[in-house]
């Protein structure tokens, strides 16, 4: 594997503000990372084609010392024709791992995998996937942790926001109390991706992230602008902004899929069961959250089910629980809609272990979480990348977006551990300068209940880069996994070397168990073209299962 000059001379230039001037017998601290061979082999999980491998990073990129090293996952699935270069590519989260994606991805994209390397990359904290090493886990003390069972953010009374504060706290405290803690953060990610591509002997590297991945692949195009090539950024944060902000948009976001899209779509499937109207159908919801609050369900964890609801699984997951909850109330046993009876049998076997047709409301509620080992590398990220605001501040947002957005307003701020967050970063994330910016490309759908629309909108403006709208589409992730020709084509076509795609906006494709669209007014606009059905093929299930699983990913 030969080391890029270049690479080694930018890897070098990271140390120059953290180092006072040395000798010119200085051993080169960075040495033994640029020149250590990579052992490309099996994986450790199951499916893909790809090759794996473990790469040695420093601890702390601005000030590498021996006997801290971390080591990081990496996978290939290599170019199966003339090679091109090489696209890094990242599910979210933060802490999504992501070798398993470069295969899934390779696979689903052949034509763009006949001359690019897809890699994929477990970040640092986030372990290997499929092997033993967990990553950065933190041990949350459980006698912290609130006894209350049934939690509900509605509770305005002191006790109850008393008791769901207790959680974040704890969970804050304890990542913190991590040495690994204040090296887990993005800066530090997008020097491990450099090293990448120097080990990898490319000058440039070509990115596709999804969700955080957009902030991410932001960061590298401007801490590396003069190695970011093409950069896909779908889904998107504001990367120009704050990263909190993301998460601090939940409410509105996931409200507004609710009401206008996820709500007609259980009206126009499930009318005889949920009601045929929006206004029914939230009075049924109301129906079954109470219903499951008298058979011991948190009602919090109940609304959470509907928060992030961002891919078909999980949209199938939600009317299975709501048609139980009925079946449960009113004593009946409704058949499924045939248009989704095969797609619900697969989802209730996946998730609840049973046939759809033996489901009931027992099997189907939602359990509490275990709060004793959170995964650290979310939180040392979403906290520590820049500056946090405090409990107080999440406090009164809550109550001024509970009665906005009840469906998670007045949770939300009532659960952010970065409230209770006191390390400050240590190192600036800049904006991207217009040498990065102009190979950027953002893509996102109307109503994505996880990254909203006007984040990637504001976004793409302040980068002024185009963005690749997706009419009505209220999932998260659309390129390769959403089955939208339209996007499919422009991102793929720009990877194998048309000119960037101008601004535009797309059609969404059918949601489950429909053959056309409905159109919903929003921010996006009208498509400039009709829509088409998204494609039944031999593919259909692997890019479902990666829609799923990058929403599952960033619901945190």
């Amino acid at each position: 594997m030969r080391t890029s000059k270049a690479g080694l001379a930018v890897a070098v230039s990271i140390l120059v503000a953290a180092t006072a001037p040395a000798a010119a017998t200085t051993p080169d601290p960075l040495a033994p990372y640029l020149t250590q061979k990579v052992d490309w082999g099996s994986c450790p999980f199951k499916g893909g084609k790809a090759q794996c491998a473990r790469i040695t990073v420093p601890r702390d990129w601005s000030a590498p010392s021996p006997g801290t090293d971390l080591k990081v996952s990496v996978s290939r699935a290599a170019a199966t024709g003339e090679r091109r270069g090489a696209i890094l590519v990242n599910p979210g989260g933060p802490g999504g791992q992501g070798t398993s994606l470069a295969g899934a991805l390779a696979g689903l994209e052949p034509a763009v995998n006949e001359h690019y390397d897809f890699i994929g990359m477990d970040p640092r904290g986030t372990g290997q996937e499929g092997g033993d090493d967990a990553g950065f886990v933190c041990r949350v003390p459980t006698g912290r942790l609130p006894a209350e069972d049934d939690l509900d953010a509605r509770d305005r009374s002191a006790a109850s926001i008393a008791a769901h504060q207790r959680t974040p706290r704890a969970v804050a405290e304890a990542c913190q109390s991590d040495a690994l803690a204040p090296f887990v953060t993005t800066w530090q990610t997008t020097h491990d991706m450099d090293l990448i591509r120097a080990l990898l002997g490319d000058e440039k590297l070509n990115y596709l992230g999804y969700s955080y991945g957009t902030w991410l692949g932001a960061k590298y195009a401007s801490l590396f602008p003069e190695h970011a090539g093409r950069v896909v950024l779908d889904s998107s944060v504001n990367f120009e902004g704050r990263l909190q902000a993301a998460f601090e948009a939940f409410p509105k976001i996931d409200q507004r899929q609710f009401d206008r899209v996820y709500a007609p779509w259980l009206a126009r499937r499930f009318p005889d069961q949920l009601g045929k109207s929006v206004a029914e159908v939230e009075k049924t919801w109301e129906r079954v959250r109470g219903y499951f609050r008298d058979q011991g369900v948190s009602p919090d964890i109940f609304d959470h089910v509907f928060v992030g609801n961002g891919s078909p699984k999980q949209w199938l997951v939600g009317a299975l629980i709501l048609t139980k909850g009925v079946a449960a109330l009113d004593g009946t046993k409704p058949a499924p809609p045939a248009a989704l009876a095969d797609d619900l049998d697969r989802v209730s076997r996946a998730e609840f272990g049973v046939p759809a047709a033996r489901l009931t409301a027992a099997d189907v509620a939602p359990p509490e979480p275990d709060y004793a080992d959170v995964g650290g590398t979310r939180l040392a990220v979403a906290c520590g990348d820049q500056p946090t605001r405090a409990a107080t501040w999440y406090k009164l947002l809550s109550d001024l977006q509970g009665p906005a957005y009840p469906l998670f307003g007045w949770a939300y701020g009532l659960s952010e551990p970065c409230g209770f967050w006191s390390d400050l970063p240590r190192h600036p994330l800049p904006t991207l300068p217009a040498e990065a910016a102009k190979n950027v490309l953002v893509v996102q759908g109307e109503f994505d209940p996880q990254t909203g629309y006007e984040q990637a909108e504001a976004a793409a403006r302040a980068a002024g880069v185009p963005m690749v709208s997706v009419a009505d589409s209220p999932f998260h992730g659309q390129y390769a996994v959403s089955g939208n020709s339209c996007v499919d084509a422009l991102v793929s076509g720009w990877f194998l070397g048309a000119p960037r795609p101008a601004a535009t906006i797309c059609p969404g494709v059918p949601l489950p168990g429909e053959k056309k669209v409905y159109p919903v007014t929003g921010p996006a606009g009208e498509a400039t073209e009709p829509p088409e059905p998204a494609p039944r093929d031999a593919l259909s299930p692997t890019r479902q299962q990666l829609q799923d699983r990058i929403s599952a990913v960033n619901r945190g």
